[in-house]
């Protein structure tokens, strides 16, 4: 697909949102989703850049991104945990 295809129809669905409205509950729990799964990558990034030093590197993929964004810090602490006391 080329960009203005797309550009297109964000635009179209936005225009489309906000002339019929969106159903609350959703959009809220996709929101908030996203800021957690966000939240996560963010963990996961610092976690690697801090945790280089002592020989710590948890890969960021969707699993380790779901864990750390859902669970927070105690996702980080189990993560680690696995990666020092299960894996090699």
């Amino acid at each position: 697909m080329s960009s203005t295809v797309v550009i297109t129809v964000m635009v179209a669905l936005i225009i489309v949102l906000l002339l019929v409205g969106a159903p609350i509950k959703p959009m809220r729990f996709l929101a908030q989703g996203t800021v957690k799964l966000g939240i996560g990558i963010l963990f996961l990034f610092f976690f690697n850049v801090f945790g280089g030093a002592m020989g710590l590197h948890i890969p960021i993929n969707v699993f380790t991104v779901v864990v750390s964004g859902f669970l927070g810090l105690f996702g980080m602490a189990s993560l680690a945990a696995i990666h020092l006391f299960i894996l090699p």
